[in-house]
């Protein structure tokens, strides 16, 4: 057989002769079979995770001194969201690591595809009084989105009482936090923390875990780098962060239509989007999608009930109180509001914003 005869086997063929000729190709077989799964095996090693979470936050060296006070290393680049997803009216400080000539692949209507090592980070806080933001703050969790083996790991670090440093926790947690609003009033807030199930449950796109916010959309925006305000995306392609010379797009005008759809982008369409988790809704609440329907118009639900509030269609134009997804956004009731995580109360601002949106729709 050619196989005995090849050079491989040539040197040691002889022993083959004191086989009997219907055992010699089961025998060749299972030795190429054998080889054949030694090599997946190799290749599968290759792939094997290299990311090792650590127990603490400030194992990663992510920023200088003291780590409460948020200043980023050289390395790591600080950005801002122009419509930011509602958290209970928590802050946000948020920073991307991109390892070194790693480049950007960019999208200008899809979230962008990160290079391998990229860990986006996340940090969540309430100022003690929202008036004056110089008097302090309360660090809650930071998040991590590491990218590893072309997967997207989720971590969360809790922040300790001393504001010192911040624990690596999977479960989750509860912390009751109190401020001063806008007004001097005081507001209590049951701040939850996402295990990690909660957080791929929100980031699932295709069955996979992808960023949210980060994304042409909500990065086409001013940001002060140190030397006054200049475009995020402007300052990102000066900084030969992107694979391509890319033209950048304008930003989009801002009018009630754009910042309402940019709000249900961030807000809804992590989860309402044709790959995300409630795609069989048929409701798609991407800041892209034109057909009227998928966007809710006089849509009727794919499950009625309590959730429904027994009204008829996702959105009624000129009538926001006659809306499911105005009825849900408004709610707090664990079994009806949109969306089902990271909120406690309803957004005041954001509500308003859709209700004369649908108000105004024709």
């Amino acid at each position: 057989m050619k196989i005995v005869d090849s050079n491989i086997f040539k040197a040691d063929r002889s022993w083959l002769i004191f086989l009997p000729k219907r055992y010699s190709f089961s025998l060749l077989l299972l030795l190429f079979s054998s080889a054949l799964f030694l090599f997946i095996s190799l290749s599968s090693f290759k792939k094997t995770t290299v990311f090792n979470p650590k127990p603490k936050l400030s194992h990663y060296g992510f920023f200088e001194g003291n780590i409460s006070a948020q200043i980023p290393k050289k390395a790591i680049l600080p950005y801002s969201l122009k419509t930011p997803l509602f958290s209970d009216y928590a802050e946000k400080l948020r920073f991307i690591y991109l390892p070194a000539s790693s480049k950007i692949n960019y999208k200008e209507h899809q979230m962008y595809d990160y290079p391998e090592g990229t860990v986006i980070i996340k940090t969540f806080y309430y100022p003690l009084d929202f008036r004056k933001p110089e008097n302090g703050r309360n660090l809650l969790e930071t998040r991590l989105l590491v990218k590893d083996n072309e997967d997207w790991k989720t971590l969360s670090y809790i922040w300790n009482e001393d504001q010192s440093d911040a624990d690596l926790e999977v479960a989750g947690g509860e912390k009751t936090i109190t401020y001063l609003d806008q007004k001097g009033k005081t507001q209590t807030v049951n701040y939850n923390i996402p295990n990690v199930n909660q957080c791929k449950g929100c980031h699932n796109q295709n069955e996979k875990v992808q960023p949210i916010g980060p994304k042409s959309l909500n990065l086409n925006t001013p940001f002060d780098y140190g030397n006054g305000p200049e475009n995020q995306l402007t300052h990102w392609k000066k900084l030969g962060l992107f694979s391509a010379d890319i033209e950048l797009p304008n930003a989009p005008e801002n009018t009630l239509e754009n910042r309402a759809r940019a709000y249900l982008d961030i807000n809804c369409a992590h989860c309402h989007s044709e790959n995300g988790a409630a795609k069989t809704s048929g409701l798609d609440l991407s800041y892209y999608q034109t057909d009227l329907i998928k966007i809710g118009v006089n849509k009727s639900p794919v499950a009625a009930g309590r959730g429904s509030g027994n009204l008829d269609y996702d959105l009624v134009p000129g009538k926001p109180e006659k809306s499911i997804l105005y009825y849900r956004m408004a709610s707090t009731d664990p079994g009806i509001m949109m969306p089902e995580l990271g909120r406690s109360k309803s957004h005041k601002e954001g509500l308003e914003l859709i209700r004369t949106w649908i108000k105004e729709m024709k």
